[in-house]
């Protein structure tokens, strides 16, 4: 072997050892990099447990927040109105003699109204308050004419829903509302209705009041009995 091949041989040997070492550093980085990215969640648990180490910052969800229990009382209505119960188990019947078809009856002596269908089914029926005077014979008549709001005839007071079907001494008589006087105050509570206290027309509770203004059309008959 020549001198020269001699002094070439090491100096390849050196260069290869330096390209070895160079791979196994790269293949080293690599591999402390792979498991750093899967390991990132055990190295904060193992933070906290290492005395002095860092604390890692951690991120709580946000408590849901629960609705207190509702506390707010509902207050009945004072006027339900509900047709299912409009009539109760012990209300009379309609009176004898009172004509047929579809009709409103009103009994002077009971102080009530009926409100009766075509096929004699009672629609409804409620105390009134009649007039206390002798001033509306028994007999049939009919709807006249219908007032949304009307006055008294004599100006003390208002009413609602007023329903004509006669005439008394010299003014109309009809259905209606429990009037108010010019201070807005009901004449009589509902307590009062069975009982004659009108000057001549029929009292009625308001919601009384639009069921027969909606059941009795301009023509409807209404039998007025003893």
């Amino acid at each position: 072997m020549s001198k020269h091949r001699a002094e070439r041989r090491p100096a390849r040997r050196a260069a290869l050892a330096v390209a070895a070492l160079g791979l196994t550093a790269v293949v080293g980085a690599a591999a402390a990099v792979v498991p750093q990215l899967g390991t990132d969640a055990a190295d904060a648990r193992q933070a906290v447990a290492a005395p002095g180490g860092p604390t890692p910052a951690v991120t709580q969800a946000a408590p849901v927040e629960q609705a207190a229990p509702s506390t707010a009382v509902t207050e009945p209505e004072v006027d339900v109105d509900v047709d299912a119960v409009a009539l109760a188990v012990d209300d009379p019947a309609v009176p004898a003699d009172s004509g047929e078809g579809r009709r409103i009856v009103f009994s002077e002596t009971e102080q009530r109204v009926w409100l009766v269908d075509a096929d004699e089914t009672v629609e409804r029926t409620y105390p009134v308050s009649g007039s206390r005077f002798d001033n509306l014979d028994p007999g049939t008549y009919r709807v006249q004419s219908k007032t949304r709001d009307a006055t008294a005839f004599d100006a003390s007071g208002t009413m609602e829903y007023f329903v004509r079907f006669a005439t008394g001494f010299s003014e109309p008589i009809g259905f209606h509302s429990v009037p108010r006087d010019n201070d807005g105050v009901l004449e009589q509570t509902k307590a009062q209705l069975g009982t004659p206290l009108s000057a001549g027309c029929v009292r009625q509770w308001k919601p009384d009041a639009i069921a027969l203004w909606e059941f009795a059309p301009v023509g409807t008959a209404v039998v007025v009995t003893p």
